[in-house]
């Protein structure tokens, strides 16, 4: 891999940590930049795993550290969250190329309208329901965020912060450390699908797992106004651009 990709994944990487930090859908970013790149999409799909699974393992420390974790109800949905990512991630390397790329800008577009309406500051938590019956949807429901998770994985963290809230009425704080340990989770038996296939590259991906730590720190130490309004207008442009080339609207014109 030449040296100029290297150097522009992981600035990508820390331009998607940075991201996460302030508004989310990093891998808005670094899924498309690793297919123009040269990668299949298989590849760009398992290679963008291993930064997020470094990303998630720091924040489980984190949560953990406050005092904000709930083991019991973590597996609880991590555990259907894994069936469903494994159907997700076999589904996501069968996809003839064109086919994905297609997908993931649709995907990309509709998770960009989730990141600019912000649905984690709109929802607010009503009185804590943890019934039995809440506990079997939200169970259900995680089945199927863990086929979206394994196929895709941009916005997922949208899609649990939302059905978590609504189905369960806890905080942000206890649905957002339940979320980094269920992606954490479900992760793993993904990721291990893309490698034993053979599609994942290391070096990219371990490049992109150190620019995501960067982002973050950066992030977490720069999270001012002004800023997060500039990276959701930098976002906006890159998603919208990066879409239109995966489907081809470049083409069109040429």
């Amino acid at each position: 891999m030449p040296v100029p990709y290297i150097i522009l994944i992981l600035i990508t990487g820390i331009a998607a940590g940075f991201i996460n930090t302030l508004a989310g859908g990093g891998s808005l970013l670094t899924m498309p930049m690793l297919i123009f790149l040269g990668l299949p999409s298989a590849m760009a799909n398992g290679t963008n795993r291993i930064a997020l699974m470094v990303q998630n393992i720091v924040a489980i420390t984190n949560f953990r550290r406050k005092g904000f974790f709930d083991w019991r109800l973590s597996l609880m949905l991590g555990i259907p969250a894994v069936l469903g990512s494994v159907l997700g991630a076999n589904l996501a390397i069968s996809l003839p190329d064109n086919v994905f790329n297609k997908i993931l800008a649709v995907v990309m577009l509709l998770v960009l309208v989730l990141i600019l309406w912000q649905p984690q500051k709109r929802l607010e938590a009503s009185e804590e329901n943890l019934s039995k019956k809440s506990k079997i949807i939200a169970v259900i429901t995680f089945f199927f965020v863990g086929i979206y998770g394994g196929f895709i994985q941009a916005g997922v963290g949208f899609i649990i912060i939302a059905s978590l809230t609504l189905i369960t009425g806890m905080s942000l704080v206890r649905v957002n450390s339940i979320k980094v340990f269920v992606v954490a989770i479900y992760m793993v038996s993904s990721l291990a699908i893309f490698i034993i296939s053979g599609q994942v590259n290391w070096v990219l991906g371990l490049t992109l797992a150190v620019g995501h730590g960067l982002g973050g720190w950066l992030g977490s130490n720069f999270a001012v106004a002004k800023g997060d309004k500039w990276i959701r207008v930098f976002l906006v442009i890159a998603v919208v651009m990066m879409a239109a080339k995966l489907l081809g609207v470049f083409e069109l014109f040429a």
